[in-house]
This record gives structure tokens, sequence and C-alpha cells, in this order.
């Protein structure tokens, strides 16, 4: 079976940096326990430190809805709305 990437790439509004990365390294411990959950990256770029993006490994499709659906990520979602100037995910699989 093969395992389901996940890329998100998020772009904060000016002045937000700070509390939303901390926002977003709140998800990582429990994301990494959650059923499912192979891999869940966040990184910061180096040229423009308001894009973030999140690299993620799940078992299935399915697992990662669950994730979507955890009350750590509807908590996240709920303290840093307004703060976000974009959003994007790319479902994908790996080749080789």
């Amino acid at each position: 079976m093969t395992n389901l990437t996940i890329v998100a790439s998020i772009i904060v509004k000016q002045g937000q940096r700070d509390f939303v990365k901390s926002e977003m390294i709140k998800l990582i411990d429990p994301t990494l326990v959650e059923a499912g959950c192979v891999e869940y990256r966040l990184h910061q770029n180096n040229n423009n430190p308001e894009h973030f993006l999140f690299y993620e490994c799940w078992q299935s499709r399915e697992a990662w809805q669950k994730h979507r659906e955890n009350t750590h990520m509807s908590e996240y979602r709920a303290v840093v709305e307004g703060a976000i100037e974009s959003f994007d995910v790319s479902e994908m699989t790996e080749l080789k």
C-alpha cells in the first residue's frame, strides 16, 4: 500500500509570524502519535520567514482525514483564524 504525502504551504500575515509559528509547533507532538501518521515535519522558508510548509506522510487518506478532524486541529484553526494569508494543500503520491 502506498502512503499519502501531504504538502501544506502556509503564508502568514505580516506581524503574525511568531504567533502562528508557535501554534503550528504545538501541532507536531499530538499529530505524531495519531494512528496512521508516518511523518509530520514543519519547515520555514529561509528567504521568506512568513512562509511555512508542513511535509506529512500518512498510511492512508482516511488517517489524514481523521487527523484534520481532531480536536487539536480544530483548536488550531480557531486560534489562528485571521492570521493566515494563504493556505494551500497538495495530496501527493510518492513515485519511488
